[in-house]
Parts: C-alpha cells; sequence; structure tokens
C-alpha cells in the first residue's frame, strides 16, 4: 500500500486515479456526512450546484429529503441545514438522504469521484477509515484535503496524518514502505505534533478562526473529537454516500 497526501483537489494528479481515494474536509462537510449517516440518514448527496441540488432534490419527498447548503461558513437562505453536524440529530435525519452543497467539501468529491472506491474521512470516524484500509489494502491511496477555496488548511492535513500515523502503527510498516509522497510524512510530523491538542490546533487554523468568528465554537469541538463514529460513509454511484457494510 501507497499512501498519497494532497493538501486541496487542485494539486491531485490529473493524469491518473488511484485505487482508492478519500476526501477529507474536518470542517465541517466530511464531520457532517458521517454524523448524518451514523445519526440514521438514507444516504448524502452532494452538489457543488446550488440549483442542481434543488432540481435534483425535488425528485424526492419533501419529507424524506434535507437540503444543506454552505458558503463562506454560513447556512444558505432557504435550506433546512447549513454545514454543522451538531444540526444532524436522529429527530432531524434519520430515513431521510441529505442533499448537501459546501464551499470547499463538495468540490473534494467531484474531483476524486471515478476512483473505484470512494471514502469520506474526518477525525471523528478516523479508526473506521483505518480498519477499511487494512482489510482491502488498495495499492494505492489518496487522501485528498479539502483546504479552503484551493488553499492549504491545517485541519485537513492533521486528518491525513492521524489516519497515515495509525496505519504505520497497526500495519507494522516503516514510513518509506508506506509514503508515497513527502506531504504523506509532513502531514503525520503535523499529527504528532499537535495529536493531544487537535482542538488548539483547529482553534489556529484560518477556517477555525472563521467559524469562531461565527461563534461556532461546539462545532470546532465536536470535530476535534478521534474515532467517535464507527462509521464509514462510501461512494455508491457518483456523489452519492451511503454507510459501508462488509
Amino acid at each position: 500500500m501507497k499512501i498519497f497526501v494532497y493538501h486541496t483537489p487542485e494539486l491531485t494528479p490529473s493524469d491518473t486515479i488511484p485505487e482508492c481515494a478519500i476526501a477529507v474536509d474536518v470542517l465541517r462537510a466530511t464531520s457532517t456526512m458521517a454524523t448524518v449517516l451514523a445519526a440514521g440518514g438514507e444516504a448524502v448527496q452532494v452538489f457543488s450546484d446550488l440549483n442542481q441540488l434543488i432540481e435534483v432534490s425535488e425528485n424526492w419527498p419533501a419529507e424524506k429529503r434535507l437540503r444543506a447548503g454552505e458558503r463562506g461558513g454560513g447556512k444558505v437562505a432557504g435550506f433546512d441545514l447549513g454545514n454543522s453536524p451538531l444540526d444532524c440529530t436522529e429527530e432531524v435525519v434519520e430515513g431521510r438522504r441529505l442533499f448537501i452543497s459546501t464551499t470547499n467539501g463538495t468540490r473534494a468529491l467531484q474531483r476524486i469521484q471515478d476512483a473505484p472506491i470512494v471514502l469520506t474521512a474526518a477525525l471523528i470516524n478516523r479508526e473506521a477509515v483505518v480498519k477499511f484500509l487494512l482489510e482491502k489494502q488498495p495499492e494505492t491511496v489518496w487522501i485528498v484535503g479539502s483546504g479552503w477555496e484551493g488553499t492549504f488548511s491545517l485541519e485537513d492535513t492533521v486528518c491525513a496524518g492521524a489516519i497515515a500515523h495509525s496505519l504505520c502503527q497497526q500495519f507494522n510498516a516503516s514510513l518509506e514502505e508506506l509514503a508515497g509522497n513527502d506531504e504523506m510524512i509532513s502531514a503525520i510530523a503535523l499529527y504528532s505534533q499537535w495529536q493531544n491538542d487537535l482542538l488548539g490546533l483547529l482553534h489556529k487554523a484560518s477556517h477555525g478562526q472563521r467559524l469562531l468568528r461565527l461563534e461556532c465554537y461546539e462545532d470546532l469541538k465536536y470535530c476535534s473529537q478521534t474515532d467517535i463514529l464507527d462509521i464509514l460513509p462510501i461512494q455508491q454511484e457518483p456523489g452519492v454516500l451511503k454507510s459501508y457494510h462488509k
């Protein structure tokens, strides 16, 4: 297994696809997706275009759908939800499909949707991702951070490092054996430094600060936790994610 870390979707190679690709948007899209599926949501369907989201979701009965829209950290007017995982309780999401469009996370998923296996990862479901990779042992794995509008983000890279770090330990393999690129080694270094204060790191991150200005402190607290959900969102068809079952 070779693990490649890419800080943003734009940095991924355009002439190849991996056996397994993992989209990461810790603040907050992939944290929200895992939370929705853990709370009994039927599926999560992602869109980069808000109008397309409305059009497609119109085909679903109103009681079976939820529209979630976020731009610049804030909720899109007229949508049921923004991008806060804390709003995705069982009472709200159970049995419903979440149609979601966010500033960064949906773009990362669209970039990798042609890979044979597509997963989403956050800190909260890190170990579920690691378990899957150990079980399937794909030859090439891309962990793709969503970043913020094309730029590097600390929280997505630290999550990539958390996954790679756990894999190295459980695979009983050296860094050299698993590292597909230098970014993977730097992601592990970032995680190793901050693993005992991930909330502190999220507070320092530019998007963390953006969310703090929007008074989303509890979101940061929730998203900074590791391994609290044993759930793995996996793509069933392009843009549609469901909970993985063996």
